[in-house]
């Protein structure tokens, strides 16, 4: 979940004045028929499972890298703890070793034997779009989607794997910009794409198997594309939510003597 770095009809978009259907029951219609801008769909999302998301989460993550030939170069395990909105811990194979990094707000802290070796000025996009969205207040993610460079001027509507859905940050062909797309059936995240321009790399993300989680959701497969070929790949197990976490587990300092939730 690392950054290493989604309508048979038209909606209308406020800025080309064409309108858009959305699925649903008559309800949910009424309602996604306002969302016409990023804000919106914003407090769309958040409204709709403020009160029920998960404030916490635990999983044991089976991380695969493919080389170019689609042949598997390695394996690894990790193991991650989240308490949402703005923290994140992964731990990079046993966490009795003290390896890892940890996102706490917009900072980003690396950590090796149990010490921290850089502490930078980072945030993590997929994070903040497949969990912390739900849970905080819609301008802060405004605020930081905007400062890693999404256009929030910008939605149309598209379709992944059958399902209509919004996509903000980029035109109807463009597959370059930097864009999230969010499923508009469950308001969930579904999709992410970003370019590095310095590499003229683009990383196509995919948030894939959503598994039903106490009042939220949580996607247990995550994809990495490059160029239409899978180049990295998670698979979660061992899913837990609204776990009891102490507050030491997400301080850069305790990162060793704060008791882990993992048990071997």
């Amino acid at each position: 979940m690392r950054s290493l770095f989604v309508m048979a009809a038209a909606f209308a978009l406020a800025a080309c004045g064409r309108r858009v259907e959305v699925a649903g029951g008559p309800a949910d219609a009424v309602r996604r028929d306002a969302i016409r801008s990023a804000d919106q769909l914003f407090a769309a999302m958040h409204d709709r499972y403020d009160d029920s998301w998960y404030r916490t989460l635990t999983f044991v993550q089976t991380s695969t890298y493919f080389r170019p030939d689609g042949s598997t170069s390695r394996t690894e395990t990790w193991y991650e703890a989240a308490a949402i909105p703005g923290r994140l811990r992964i731990d990079l194979g046993d966490p009795s070793r003290g390896n890892g990094a940890l996102y706490r707000n917009d900072s980003l802290y690396s950590v090796q034997g149990g010490r921290v070796v850089d502490r930078r000025q980072a945030r993590n996009p997929l994070a903040i779009l497949g969990f912390d969205v739900y849970r905080q207040p819609p301008a802060r993610t405004m605020e930081q989607l905007r400062a890693e460079g999404f256009d929030l001027s910008v939605l149309h509507m598209d379709s992944l794997d059958g399902k209509r859905a919004y996509v903000v940050g980029a035109g109807p062909t463009d597959s370059t910009s930097n864009q999230f797309w969010v499923e508009a059936d469950r308001l969930l995240f579904v999709r992410l794409i970003q370019t590095d321009p310095q590499r003229n790399r683009t990383q196509d993300i995919r948030f894939e198997r959503y598994v039903k989680r106490a009042g939220g959701w949580v996607a247990e497969e995550v994809r990495f594309l490059m160029g239409g070929r899978m180049f990295f790949h998670e698979a979660y197990s061992n899913v837990r939510v609204n776990v009891a976490l102490p507050d030491d587990l997400f301080l850069p300092e305790r990162w060793s003597t704060a008791p882990h939730w993992h048990k071997p």
